[in-house]
């Protein structure tokens, strides 16, 4: 029960940020799972393989890139219609407030865990975006070196 509500919440947090940010129609299916599958790897990571929080970050945001790159081609949509509303759920905004938070309570140690949280947490989304990417240009590379080889 705990992992359908956790899939229906993330999807319907990614389709609602998708219309804030007005994308188009009918990408708010796909956004919403694109979203809901990079939370649920995220979740999974943290909950059933007890993975820190960078490396369940870093594997959601390959999820969440790769997924991204297989609906817009399929959607002729850019990536980032499908990229900036799914990352929404794992956005570090609650580890940031608190570090806020705990810097105005001149309670300096727990502002700066929460700000490490928050710097891993953006680093790990950051490089798991940049390895699909990679990802991505090496499969296009490899793709049109095949194509160009078969007509010779």
């Amino acid at each position: 029960m705990v992992f359908l509500i956790n899939f229906v919440f993330s999807m319907l947090s990614t389709i609602t940020f998708g219309i804030i940010t007005n994308i188009p129609r009918k990408a708010f299916i796909t956004c919403g799972l694109t979203g809901a599958m990079g939370w649920m790897t995220f979740w999974t990571c943290q909950t059933y393989l007890d993975q820190n929080i960078g490396f369940s970050n870093f594997l959601a945001a390959m999820v969440i890139g790769l997924m991204s790159i297989f609906f817009s081609r399929r959607k002729q949509m850019p990536v980032i219609v499908f990229n900036v509303p799914s990352l929404v759920p794992l956005v570090p905004g609650g580890p940031a407030y608190l570090a806020v938070r705990e810097m105005m309570d001149q309670n300096f140690d727990a502002s700066m865990q929460y700000i490490a949280i928050v710097l891993v947490t953006s680093g790990a989304i950051a490089l798991g975006f940049m390895f699909t990417n990679v990802i991505e240009r090496f499969l296009k590379r490899t793709t049109a070196t095949l194509k160009r080889d078969r007509r010779r």
